[in-house]
């Protein structure tokens, strides 16, 4: 799987749980002050990356984790 399918797929995510425009993702977008994303948000995400991706994410693996970039990262090594 190329990186460029993978991070569309992982833009398509964030378009559909986070409601914001697939210009807004990018690898440095941060969560909360770019993406307006709120806790609740963020799980929501979590869990559609896990089905999309066929990964599973742990709680304490998240920590730290502010920008689009750091998640994208994070799910990358899963695969």
């Amino acid at each position: 799987m190329s990186e460029e399918s993978t991070w569309d797929r992982f833009v398509k995510c964030a378009v559909e749980v986070l409601s914001v425009e697939a210009a807004q993702v990018t690898k440095e977008a941060k969560f909360a002050e770019d993406l307006d994303a709120d806790s609740l948000d963020l799980v929501e995400f979590v869990m559609a990356l896990e089905e999309e991706f066929d990964v599973s994410v742990e709680e304490e693996e998240l920590e730290g984790v502010e920008t689009t970039g750091g998640a994208y990262d994070l799910v990358v090594t899963k695969l």
